[in-house]
């Protein structure tokens, strides 16, 4: 194990430094979905033909109780593919107090930062222009299916689009707990008021709330993370729903110099890794701290449940990479554009935030570990991975919400304009534009 993860450790100095440091960009962008590479074209085509299957068997139930059974090892009738509020209730009965407890707050730290951001409520019509904002009618939710609950997910896609006002939102969710989803996650829906939640995963769900079935009826967006299947359905339907981002596995970079603690920034490192697969890198400009955090790695990865795996993902996916200036690991951080970015530079971490462009999310100093974000802080940890950070971010409330214009034009102002406008129209040949405004003008 020692020997394997001494070669996740790259200096600036080395000659093949920028081909391996290449190699964490290649790895990090088939992580998320299937591209269109030879190398993806057989599962990519997949998702193709499960979307195109759905929709040509009339987007029935059938189709997607068929393919939960192919994919998921679960068989059972379509009056079972959406969960009863009885069965919503007895889970959410069945919670652990303290767990209730911690949920709780939880939600109630995300209810308040999502509301705080929120800009749905600064319709105005100020002059003869001003905006609108509505909320979405319906939105989807997919929830990735695990042996162990994921709570989380549910809270942070859920909470924001109830503050926005969306007043239909249906969970998907792959039954591979014991055959269902695990309670815990129906609790947490019970919880929040969602009385919408069918046992479906995987790129069939995506399809199904795209297009609708028999049972589920299409959202006008889909939101949450998942894994390949997923975000590649998320992407092929995009056309016709709107979706957050490609949230794919995840990933964390960490900026750190000689200030910061090595076994907390392995720590950090480890935490990611084991969602196998994951990412995880640190950029310094101190080899002291690097050589610390890999003997630090070695030493708890060996401590892990998880331990075998991890290490996989630590030497396919990770690295620790020793830049000779710290300005040189932010430009490279910010051409990396992580689902989370770490800073530990002691008393510098605040001011480096300024020159942070492109990331999911930032957490700064050393007392901010990403599970402070994943499951209390406030913010979504639904968070767009790959690359899609340099251009897509954390799915807030505002995602749940269209503007719509507002153009209200008196005779006053319509005349002060008329001319331009028709000038404006004539030269792009649109006759019928120029004499609408020219007839109200001329009276």
């Amino acid at each position: 194990m020692s020997r394997s993860l001494d070669n996740i450790l790259i200096l600036q100095s080395e000659p093949d430094f920028q081909e391996r440091l290449g190699a964490f960009f290649d790895a990090k962008t088939g992580l998320s979905h299937f591209g269109f590479g030879p190398e993806h074209a057989e599962n990519h085509q997949k998702v193709v033909d499960v979307i195109t299957d759905i929709i040509k068997r009339k987007r029935n139930d059938e189709a997607l109780l068929e393919y939960t059974e192919r994919f998921d090892g679960v068989q059972f009738g379509s009056d079972r593919l959406r969960v009863s509020s009885a069965e919503l209730a007895a889970a959410h009965e069945q919670m652990d107090a303290s767990l209730l407890k911690s949920i709780r707050g939880a939600i109630e730290n995300v209810r308040a930062y999502q509301s705080r951001i929120f800009i749905g409520h600064n319709n105005q019509l100020d002059g003869p222009t001003g905006i609108k904002y509505t909320p979405m009618r319906r939105v989807g939710v997919c929830v990735p299916g695990a042996s162990a609950p994921l709570p989380s997910t549910v809270i942070m896609t859920v909470v924001p689009a109830q503050v926005a006002g969306v007043k239909e939102i249906a969970v998907v969710s792959p039954p591979r707990h014991q055959g269902d989803i695990h309670p815990v996650i129906l609790g947490v829906c019970h919880e929040l008021g969602v009385d919408e939640v069918y046992r479906v995963g995987g790129a069939q769900a995506v399809a199904a709330l795209a297009y609708g079935s028999d049972t589920i009826a299409p959202v006008d967006k889909i939101v949450g993370p998942g894994n390949q299947w997923v975000q590649t359905a998320k992407h092929l339907v995009s056309a016709s729903v709107g979706i957050d981002s490609i949230a794919g596995p995840s990933e964390v970079l960490i900026i750190a110099n000689a200030e910061a603690n090595p076994a907390w920034v392995a720590a950090d490192m480890l935490s990611q890794a084991e969602h196998n697969p994951g990412s995880a890198l640190l950029f310094t400009d101190s080899q002291a701290l690097a050589q610390g955090v890999l003997e630090e790695l070695k030493a708890q990865v060996a401590r892990l449940s998880r331990s075998e795996e991890t290490v996989q993902c630590l030497t396919e996916f990770s690295g620790i990479v020793v830049f000779d200036e710290l300005t040189e690991a932010i430009d490279k951080a910010n051409e990396f554009a992580a689902e989370h970015l770490q800073i530990q530079c002691g008393d510098a971490s605040r001011s480096l935030v300024e020159k942070i462009q492109n990331a999911g999310a930032v957490f700064i100093g050393p007392h901010t570990p990403v599970a402070v974000g994943d499951y209390w802080a406030g913010p979504s940890h639904t968070l767009p991975s790959g690359l899609a950070a340099r251009f897509s971010s954390a799915v807030t409330s505002n995602d749940f919400v269209k503007s719509l214009s507002l153009i209200e034009y008196n005779a006053e102002n319509l005349a002060a304009a008329a001319d331009d406008i028709i000038r404006l129209a004539e030269v792009e040949g649109l006759d019928a534009h120029a004499k609408s405004v020219r007839i109200r003008r001329d009276g």
